[in-house]
């Protein structure tokens, strides 16, 4: 029998030219609270998924030697963490709306449902229990089923990938970010 093998953790790599390159170039904010620019962030995002869930990220910032000693440089590992912390803050946030959202459905959708019965019921006399009666009264049963189904599917399946891609954002906001600095091309290897 075969095993399974265990999918291998490897560092993301990043290799720029300059540390602007990472970020958002029209931020207005300081450069440790700066968004990532949306590229890096789909990378980092893309392959941190691939690596298994209870593994730490990191990440490898490979910047020209010049680059790799400056100000920004000392503070990249500090501004991808905080973005990727303020990315799975807004991902709470639109988990916590989409919950509001899937009660206040859950309340018109059973408010419907009841309704739907209630006249059902005390329509009977009137429709009767032949065809017409039983298409009518059957009718208003998938009427107020359809009426839930918004809020069984809020609360079955939509915060699943929300909750998911939060889990995987704080792990990004507790990466461990290194920058290296790469040799020139011209210079020979020591």
């Amino acid at each position: 029998m075969a095993r399974r093998l265990r999918p291998v953790s490897a560092p993301i790599q990043l290799r720029i030219q300059n540390v602007g390159q990472l970020f958002h170039t029209l931020d207005p904010l300081p450069f440790r609270e700066r968004d990532l620019d949306s590229g890096v962030e789909e990378y980092v995002v893309g392959w941190a998924r691939e690596t298994p869930g209870k593994r730490p990220v990191e990440i490898i910032v490979h910047l020209p030697a010049r680059a790799a000693v400056s100000e920004q440089a000392r503070h990249i590992e500090a501004a991808m963490q905080n973005y990727f912390a303020y990315r799975a803050d807004v991902l709470g946030w639109d988990l916590r709306e989409l919950f509001r959202t899937g009660r206040a459905a859950l309340a018109i959708g059973i408010s419907v449902l009841a309704a739907c019965v209630v006249i059902g019921k005390a329509s009977e006399g009137i429709v009767g229990t032949g065809y017409f009666g039983r298409f009518y009264n059957e009718g208003l049963i998938i009427l107020g089923w359809v009426a839930n189904w918004r809020p069984v599917e809020i609360f079955l399946y939509d915060w699943w990938p929300i909750a998911r891609r939060r889990r995987l954002y704080r792990r990004l906001a507790v990466a461990t970010i290194r920058v290296v600095a790469e040799k020139p091309d011209d210079q020979p290897e020591a």
